[in-house]
C-alpha cells in the first residue's frame, strides 16, 4: 500500500482507512474492523454507522442502510478497514448532489410571490393612470384651458397616480424585517425571503437538531424485572432517577449502580463543560449513558481512574455488541454492552435492583425481551448492558472468549428528545394554516413516534420511507404528497423530489437543512432555510435564511414577522393608492364640472412626494396585528388589490377627493374667497385629510381606539412633521410664490383641520357597520 493524492483514484483502486481519515471515493468495503464513519454530511443523521463487509441481499437499500459501502467526504471515526473504490467525482453519491445543486442554481429563479404582485399592481396603475390623464387632458382643452397649463397638469397627475414612495417603503420595510428576524435568530441572506416566508404553506423540516434537540438522552431503564425513569433532557447532567415516583439512588439500590457503572466503563464517550454547556465528545449514544449515570452521582473521571483499562474487543456489526476489560479492586471484569436480543444470548444470569446475582430462566429472558419490544415500540434506542467477572487477565482480547456466561444488568432505553419549543411552533403554523412535513434520514418508526409526539403525523396523513417513495412516480407522488407527513430515511433526490411536487401543487415551500444532501432541496425551494450551528458551507451557500439557534420554533417566528411584513408594506401600498385616487378623482371632477383646477402641478407633486411618504415609511413599522397566526396563508397567485380591498381603497380615496372637492366649491362660491386662497385652503385641507387617513390605513376592520393612537409613535412623529411642513409653506413669504399658495386666517385652519378629520371619523363607522365582530374599540 502506498499514499497517492485522492484526485488519482480511479474505479477499481484499493484503499485502506482508519480513524480520522477522510474517504476520498465511493467504495465497497471487503475487509473491516471495528469500523464506523460518520455519515452526517450526506444522511443528516449524526450518530455513528457501523460498517461491515458483510454482502446486502436486499436491492434498492437506503443510503444510511448501505453498511458495506464507504462514501467520499464522509470520516472514519473508530476502526480500519480495506475497501475497493466504485465512483469518483460526479459519480459518487456526494458528487450528484452537486449535480443537482448546480441543476437547480442554472435553472431560472422564479419571482418572489411579492415581486409577482407589485408588478400586476404596477400594470393596472399604469393602464389607469394613461386612460384618466388622457380623460382630464381632452377635456382641459375642450375647455379652453392653456395647453401648457393642461400638459403640466396631466404631467403631475400622471405622477400622483404612481406611488414613487413605494419602492422605498417597500425595501424600508423588507430591511426592518430582517433586523426584527436577526433578534429572533433568523439571519436573511436574501431581502425578497422576508415577504416569501410570509407567503409560506409548507415547511418541509429536518427532525435531527430542528425538531429535535440532538442529544441523546436516557428516558428509561430496565432492571431486575422494574422499569425506572430517568428525567431531565440533554447533555446536562441535571435530573433523577425515579422508581414508582421515588426518587432512587445506588446506595440502596446496587443493581442500579451496576448497570450504570457497566455502562461508564464500556464507554469511549467524554461529557464536559465548555463555555457554559455541557457537550459530548465521541459517540452520542455513549454520552446519554454518562449522563445519566451523572445523574446518579457517577464520574467517569473517577471510575477511569479506579478501574484501568486492560484490552477491548470493539464494536462490530456482525457481533452487535463492544466489550472492554478493566481492572477492577475485585480482579479483572469485562463489561459488555450492544443489542438486547443477541446480548441474552450470552447472558447465563441476571441482576436484581438490589443487586443479586440470579439464573438467567427462559421465562425471565422473555420477560426482558418483551421489555425490549415495549421501550422500542416507543421509538426508544435501547441497549443491553451486562459484564462478567474473569478469574486472571486474559492473553488474548477476543470477543469469543470475553462474551460468554455473562451476568445481564439491565436495558438503558434513551431517545433524542423534541426541543420544548417545537410542538408549540408546530401547533402555531398549522393554526396559520402551514403544513409542517417531517423529512429526515432516520428510521421509519423513530420519525413516525416523534412525528405524533409533534402532532406532524395525525388522522388523515402518513409517513413513507425511502424505498416507498421511489415507487412512486413524479405523477402518483404529486397526487399523494399532501396525504404524506413523514418521509423517513430518504435521500438528497428524495427531498428534491418532495418539494419539487409540494411546488407543482401551488404550494409556497420552505425547506430545512444541515447536510451536504439538503443543498438541492434547499436550491429549488421559494424558502431554502440552512442551520447556523450543524450546517455546512454548502447548505448556507445555497439557502436564502439561516437559522442561528438549528431551531424550528425560530423558523415559525421567521413566517410570522414574514407575515408582518407583507401586512406593513400592503398597509402602506393602501394608504398611497387611496391617497392618489382622491388627486386624481378632486382633479377629474373639477374639469368635468368645469370648475377652476383645485390644485396647481407643483402642488400635486408636493403632496405625493413629500407629505405621503412620511406617513407611508412609518406604517412599516406599524405593530403585528394578534391574529397575524391565525390566519390562512395568502394564495401565492392572489393579486395585491383583490376585488374587495380595490373596492374599499377606491371608497376611501372618493370620499377624500369628495369632501376636499366640496371644501373646494364653499371657499370660492359659499366664502367668497379668491381663487388663490381657495386653493391655498384646498391644498391644505387635502393634506389634512391625508394626514389624519393614514390612522385608518392601520387596519381596514380594526377600531384605531382599539389598536390604540400611540402603539405606532414613529406615525404619530410623521403625521405632526408632514402637517408642520405644510404650514411652513403657507405660513412662509419667501415659499409663496414657489408653491403659489397665500396665507389666511385662524378660523380656516380650523376648518381645514375639521374637515380634514371626517375621513377619520367616516372609517371608523364605517369599520363599525361592516365589521362590528373584528371593530374591537
Amino acid at each position: 500500500m502506498r499514499s497517492i493524492p485522492a484526485r488519482e483514484l480511479v474505479a477499481g483502486d484499493l484503499i485502506q482507512v482508519e480513524a480520522g481519515d477522510r474517504i476520498p471515493a465511493d467504495s465497497r468495503l471487503i475487509y473491516a474492523t471495528s469500523l464506523q464513519t460518520q455519515e452526517a454530511s450526506l444522511t443528516g443523521e449524526s450518530t455513528p454507522v457501523a460498517k461491515s463487509a458483510e454482502p446486502i441481499s436486499q436491492t434498492d437499500v437506503p443510503l444510511g442502510d448501505r453498511c458495506n459501502m464507504l462514501f467520499m467526504s464522509t470520516v472514519v471515526v473508530s476502526g480500519k478497514g480495506r475497501a475497493l473504490v466504485t465512483a469518483t467525482g460526479f459519480q459518487t453519491e456526494l458528487g450528484k448532489i452537486a449535480a443537482m445543486i448546480r441543476r437547480e442554481t442554472q435553472a431560472e429563479h422564479e419571482e418572489t410571490p411579492l415581486q409577482r404582485r407589485l408588478e400586476q399592481l404596477g400594470h393596472t396603475l399604469l393602464w389607469l393612470s394613461l386612460a384618466i390623464v388622457a380623460v382630464v387632458f381632452v377635456l382641459g382643452m375642450l375647455r379652453g384651458v392653456p395647453l401648457i397649463m393642461m400638459f403640466l397638469t396631466a404631467v403631475s397627475l400622471a405622477v400622483a397616480a404612481i406611488p414613487e414612495g413605494l419602492p422605498a417603503v417597500v425595501t424600508i420595510t423588507l430591511a426592518l424585517g430582517v433586523t426584527r428576524m436577526v433578534q429572533r435568530h433568523a439571519l436573511i441572506r436574501r431581502l425578497p425571503a422576508v415577504e416569501t416566508l410570509g407567503s409560506t404553506t409548507v415547511i418541509c423540516s429536518d427532525k435531527t437538531g430542528t425538531l429535535t434537540k440532538n442529544e441523546m438522552t436516557v428516558t428509561t431503564l430496565y432492571l431486575g424485572g422494574e422499569v425506572l425513569t430517568v428525567s431531565g433532557e440533554g447533555y446536562a447532567p441535571i435530573g433523577d432517577i425515579r422508581w414508582n415516583r421515588e426518587s432512587v439512588n445506588g446506595g440502596r439500590h446496587p443493581g442500579l449502580t451496576a448497570l450504570l457503572q457497566a455502562g461508564v466503563l464500556c464507554n469511549g464517550a467524554e461529557l464536559r463543560l465548555e463555555a457554559f454547556a455541557w457537550k459530548v465528545l465521541g459517540d452520542p449514544t455513549e454520552g446519554a449513558i454518562l449522563v445519566a449515570a451523572a445523574k446518579a452521582g457517577l464520574s467517569k473521571a473517577d471510575l477511569d481512574r479506579n478501574n484501568v483499562v486492560l484490552g477491548e474487543a470493539p464494536f462490530d456489526s456482525e457481533r452487535k455488541k463492544m466489550t472492554v476489560v478493566r481492572r477492577t479492586t475485585s480482579g479483572p471484569v469485562a463489561y459488555v454492552k450492544g443489542a438486547p436480543d443477541v446480548l441474552l444470548r450470552d447472558c447465563i444470569a441476571w441482576m436484581t435492583l438490589e443487586g443479586k446475582r440470579t439464573p438467567l430462566t427462559e421465562e425471565i429472558r422473555q420477560r426482558i425481551l418483551s421489555a425490549n419490544q415495549q421501550l422500542a415500540s416507543q421509538a426508544l434506542r435501547v441497549l443491553g448492558v451486562a459484564m462478567r467477572p474473569l478469574e486472571a487477565v486474559p492473553d488474548l482480547y477476543a470477543a469469543t472468549g470475553l462474551e460468554r456466561d455473562l451476568t445481564f444488568l439491565g436495558l438503558v432505553g434513551m431517545k433524542d428528545p423534541i426541543r420544548p419549543e417545537a410542538k408549540a411552533a408546530v401547533a402555531a403554523c398549522s393554526d396559520a394554516g402551514i403544513r409542517t412535513v417531517m423529512i429526515t434520514g432516520d428510521h421509519k418508526d423513530t420519525a413516525t413516534a416523534i412525528a405524533h409526539e409533534l402532532g406532524i403525523l395525525d388522522s388523515g396523513v402518513q409517513a413513507i420511507s425511502g424505498t416507498e417513495l421511489n415507487q412512486l412516480s413524479d405523477e402518483a407522488l404529486e397526487k399523494r404528497v399532501s396525504s404524506i407527513a413523514v418521509y423517513a430515511r430518504v435521500s438528497a433526490e428524495h427531498k428534491l423530489r418532495v418539494v419539487q411536487a409540494w411546488k407543482r401543487q401551488g404550494a409556497v415551500v420552505a425547506m430545512t437543512g444541515d447536510g451536504v444532501n439538503d443543498a438541492p432541496a434547499l436550491k429549488a425551494a421559494d424558502i431554502g432555510v440552512a442551520m447556523g450551528i450543524t450546517g455546512t458551507d454548502v447548505t448556507k451557500e445555497a439557502s436564502d435564511m439561516v437559522v442561528t439557534d438549528d431551531n424550528f420554533a425560530s423558523i415559525a417566528a421567521a413566517v410570522e414577522e414574514g407575515r408582518a411584513v407583507f401586512d406593513n408594506i400592503r398597509k402602506a401600498v393602501f394608504y398611497l393608492l387611496s391617497c392618489n385616487i382622491s388627486e386624481i378623482l378632486l382633479m377629474l371632477l373639477a374639469t368635468l364640472l368645469a370648475l377652476p383646477l383645485p390644485l396647481l402641478p407643483v402642488q400635486i407633486l408636493w403632496i405625493n412626494l413629500v407629505t405621503d411618504g412620511l406617513p407611508a415609511l412609518a406604517l412599516a413599522v406599524d405593530p403585528k396585528d394578534p391574529d397575524l397566526m391565525r390566519r390562512p396563508p395568502r394564495p401565492s397567485k392572489e393579486r395585491f388589490l383583490t376585488k374587495e380591498r380595490f373596492a374599499t381603497v377606491f371608497v376611501q380615496g372618493t370620499f377624500i377627493a369628495l369632501i376636499t372637492l366640496g371644501a373646494f366649491v364653499y371657499c370660492l362660491y359659499g366664502m367668497d374667497l379668491s381663487l388663490e386662497r381657495a386653493r391655498t385652503l384646498t391644498f391644505t385641507i387635502l393634506v389634512a385629510a391625508q394626514l389624519f387617513h393614514a390612522f385608518n390605513s392601520r387596519s381596514d376592520r380594526r377600531s384605531l381606539l382599539g389598536i390604540g393612537l400611540l402603539t405606532n409613535k414613529p406615525l404619530l412623529v410623521a403625521v405632526v412633521l408632514s402637517g408642520a411642513l405644510q404650514a411652513a409653506i403657507v405660513l412662509s413669504p419667501p415659499l409663496h410664490p414657489i408653491f403659489d399658495v397665500v396665507p389666511f386666517d385662524a378660523e380656516h385652519w380650523l376648518l381645514a383641520a375639521g374637515i380634514g378629520i371626517l375621513p377619520l371619523v367616516a372609517m371608523e363607522l364605517w369599520k363599525r357597520a361592516w365589521f362590528p365582530r373584528t371593530f374591537r374599540p
